[in-house]
């Protein structure tokens, strides 16, 4: 029987290649050894259908296009060394607007301390945007994916649920007709900023592995539960979290339909590009003198995945960010 990518799903199409390909770690970053440190590579594919909702300015398509890829490098705990892009563009696209989507690649480049070192250039029948990112990090200060222990605290920067909520204000305006509406909301436009122009956790990243306390870490681009569960098959763990202590994004508000609501775009909705990690809780001190972050749970010795509130404890279900389109992206 023929088996479709669209059947499988994304995470069983990722398993599948990197077993053909011999890949036995699936962490956000590439990494080759370079002497006393090592070189760490990603790269991400951008479509203008799947990715970009037709509010995203060519600025913003081109700052999205460099911030996913600092996001891994920064994951890592490494220092980004440059990007190349790989940019396929329609042939009747006007030059401004290609113009413009560099110089937000510039931007964002500029303001994580790095710059587009190159790339390609071809003609395609939808824009799609290729980014790879190179970056180093010393060999005792990698953080990966592996590594979490029973006991370890469980932890993420900033708030949650942002991006997906922004997400569903572009999408209801489109279909309405009503994105002019966003330009006159203060926070309906904070939220989709906070979708379009995403900032990469690279000084936390790094200054967390700097700090010698955290045991995993990867970024949660496709949201909180996904990430949890990418976490615990890579570190061969469980986790609790505790619904209360999930940071949701006070603008979620704006649009969520209730608190289940909110906690529900925090967990599944994707895009807020926050690292998720794990501390011992002797160090946790240490880490909290890195950066800022919430501490939301724990990891467990039991290979399960609960949430829980005051009233209910409760299987995490594998949901995530899909692209509007097909598929979503996943590392090999």
């Amino acid at each position: 029987m023929t088996q479709k990518c669209d059947d499988l799903g994304e995470r069983e199409v990722v398993r599948r290649i990197t077993k053909i390909l011999g890949v036995s770690e699936k962490d956000d970053c590439a990494m080759a050894e370079d002497g006393e440190r090592y070189l760490v590579w990603t790269t991400d594919m951008l479509h203008r259908k799947a990715d970009f909702p037709g509010i995203a300015t060519p600025w913003q398509i081109g700052w999205m296009t460099v911030a996913v890829n600092l996001s891994d490098v920064a994951a890592m705990g490494a220092v980004p060394l440059g990007l190349l892009v790989a940019a396929g563009i329609p042939p009747e696209t006007d030059m401004s607007f290609v113009e413009e989507i560099f110089t937000g690649m510039k931007d964002c480049a500029h303001r994580f301390d790095t710059r587009v070192l190159g790339g390609d250039l071809d003609s395609h029948n939808e824009l799609t945007l290729v980014g790879t990112a190179l970056g180093w990090v010393e060999k005792d200060l990698a953080l990966r994916r592996r590594g979490a222990r029973p006991g370890d605290l469980l932890c993420t920067t900033g708030t949650l649920g942002s991006a997906g909520a922004g997400l569903r204000v572009a999408l209801g305006a489109e279909r309405k007709g009503e994105t002019k509406r966003i330009e006159e909301d203060a926070s309906l436009l904070a939220l989709t900023k906070r979708l379009l122009e995403p900032a990469p956790r690279a000084k936390e990243g790094r200054a967390l592995a700097l700090s010698r306390s955290v045991t995993s870490m990867m970024d949660n681009s496709d949201g909180l539960a996904l990430s949890l569960f990418d976490l615990a098959e890579a570190s061969c763990v469980g986790f609790s979290v505790q619904e209360e202590r999930i940071p949701i994004d006070p603008l979620v508000a704006e649009v969520a339909e209730d608190r289940e609501d909110a906690v529900d775009l925090a967990l599944t909705a994707g895009g807020d590009f926050e690292l998720i990690f794990t501390v011992t809780p002797d160090r946790i001190e240490d880490a909290a003198r890195a950066c800022n972050f919430t501490v939301i749970g724990k990891a467990l010795e039991e290979r399960e995945i609960v949430i829980e509130s005051e009233k209910v404890k409760k299987a995490l279900e594998p949901r995530g960010y899909q692209h509007m389109s097909g598929f979503s992206e996943g590392k090999l």
